[in-house]
């Protein structure tokens, strides 16, 4: 195998991708959950996602179409995907739809679907069945990591040069839905057992360092160091939702370590999050759902993250969410609507993510937000990914709901506000900055104000010394306009238009 294979690295003051030895910035999409089924079908996807400015398509994998006998592997449709994206210079991520995806059991194949006493389903109160394999099942957990451990000896026989595939996402929106947890007799026996050890001693070593939600429900509880599930955590379907964590937890470890073993690349599980009200079962129950995050990262030590998928409207607190506990964030599905654009800004900027991945990007239109997002950030993708290292980037999103935010930069602090310009508002704005240098910055986006604050001694005041548009073009700076007056308010703020998104550059300079 070569060396570069793709790992994640602490960088400075970030997590990073990295591929072939150097930071990677994921600048992704993904497909429809059927798309990558088929090569014909894909061929035209491909240079679509190219116009789009993408870096990283991530596609479908499903047991079903890799095992369609037991024992019998066809990888040709995988090896078809490799090579297309090598063709138009894309990197993949592979969504591996083993025992489940969405919290059902649809992608597995027909010889484990139709066989349901040797891989047994969940069960509801009343007994009946859910379309759902049972983690309590060793026939369920060994079969599926046995189907994914010969996919990974392959891609690293495959791939374990060219490093195409960056990242594998095991599974797919696990947990229960329907009920708040498995209640099939093996479930039963089990709920009724104690508490693992080894969960236990997770949560005594991380004491009040533990996520609120999960701390408040063990000490509800009497903080117990030993007991049943319900003596530890209480009765309820929050207890039932712990108990499934740990099981989701420990199956999908088991199926991460067997593929690792044989290519050992970055390998997450993503999460369908809840609402607020929700309970249990309306959303997957158990899945890796931040609330849940200490329960995951003891049962699951060989994963190396905990992705959200985010569609809910309060995006930036979910991102802070899945950071918590050290987990590094990566989004793997949101929404390619023009807020969606806005929020990688944020999401890249501010939580020094990974990347970013609006769903259903094959049928996107070239002229959609994320194209223009995509082609303003792939062109600074060095200077974020630097930014990242030196702890030297933000990145906000200013609407009518938060018309203002501040962030400190280097020796300033930044007041960052929609901005009217010649008597337009701009109602919504997004963006990145990074300090390149003593009084010097690097903007990106659109339809914002900044105004600088000095923090160090020295004057007291900042104004804007000048102002540079432009675009990297092969990685040079190709300056265009000098930006004054009605552009900078005189020298007061530097302003982005919300007409459009660009690229500047600014020096700031301190006066009293």
């Amino acid at each position: 195998m070569a060396a570069g294979i793709p790992t994640l690295r602490s960088n400075g003051k970030a997590v990073q991708l990295e591929a072939d030895g150097k930071p990677y910035l994921v600048l992704g999409g993904e497909v429809h959950n059927s798309s990558s089924s088929s090569l014909a079908y894909m061929a035209p996807v491909w240079p679509h996602m190219v116009s789009l400015n993408l870096n990283t398509v991530l596609v479908p994998v499903s047991w079903e179409l890799v095992e369609p006998v037991e024992g019998t592997f066809d990888f040709t449709l995988v090896d078809g995907l490799i090579l297309a994206a090598r063709d138009h210079n894309l990197r993949l991520v592979i969504l591996w739809f083993g025992s489940w995806k969405n919290g059902m059991s649809s992608y597995a194949p027909l010889w484990v679907k139709a066989d349901c006493q040797r891989f047994p389903l969940v069960r509801r109160k009343d007994g009946s069945p859910v379309r759902v394999m049972s983690t309590l099942c060793d026939a369920n957990r060994q079969a599926d990591a046995n189907a994914f451990a010969s996919l990974m000896r392959h891609l690293r026989e495959f791939d374990g040069q060219e490093h195409t595939v960056l990242m594998i996402q095991v599974e797919n929106e696990v947990g229960v839905l329907g009920d708040s947890r498995d209640r099939s007799d093996v479930a039963n026996r089990a709920f009724a057992g104690p508490v693992p050890p080894k969960l236990m001693e997770h949560l005594a070593k991380a004491g009040e360092s533990l996520v609120p939600q999960l701390e408040s429900i063990w000490a509800s509880a009497g903080k117990r160091s030993s007991g049943t599930w319900e003596t530890v955590f209480g009765e309820g379907p929050q207890t039932d939702e712990i108990f499934m964590a740990w099981n989701y937890a420990q199956y999908v470890d088991n199926v991460v370590a067997a593929g690792k073993a044989q290519h050992p690349i970055p390998m997450f599980v993503n999460a369908w999050l809840n609402e607020p009200g929700s309970v249990p079962g309306n959303y997957p129950s158990g899945g890796p759902l931040a609330h849940v995050i200490d329960v995951w990262q003891a049962g699951a030590p060989h994963i190396d993250l905990l992705a959200p998928d985010i569609y809910a409207a309060n995006f930036q607190q979910r991102c802070s969410d899945f950071t918590q506990r050290g987990n590094t964030l990566f989004i793997p599905e949101m929404p390619k609507s023009v807020g969606g654009a806005r929020n990688m800004f944020y999401a890249i900027g501010n939580h020094n993510a990974l990347g970013t991945s609006p769903f259903g990007i094959d049928n996107d239109r070239e002229d959609a937000p994320v194209a223009a997002t995509y082609d303003i950030l792939r062109q600074i993708v060095p200077e974020i990914l630097q930014g990242q290292q030196d702890g030297a980037i933000v990145g906000f999103v200013v609407d009518s709901e938060q018309p203002q935010v501040s962030r400190t930069l280097g020796e300033y602090e930044l007041t960052i506000s929609t901005d009217s310009l010649f008597g337009r508002m701009a109602s919504e704005g997004a963006g990145i900055v990074i300090a390149t240098g003593p009084n010097e910055f690097l903007g990106a986006g659109s339809g914002f104000r900044i105004a600088f604050r000095p923090l160090t001694p020295g004057a007291s005041h900042a104004g804007i010394g000048i102002v540079e548009e432009g675009v990297f073009q092969n990685g040079k700076w190709t300056p265009g306009r000098i930006l004054n007056g009605d552009e900078t308010e005189g020298g007061n703020a530097w302003r982005f238009n919300g007409t459009r998104l660009a690229i500047e550059k600014c020096r700031v300079f301190r006066y009293e």
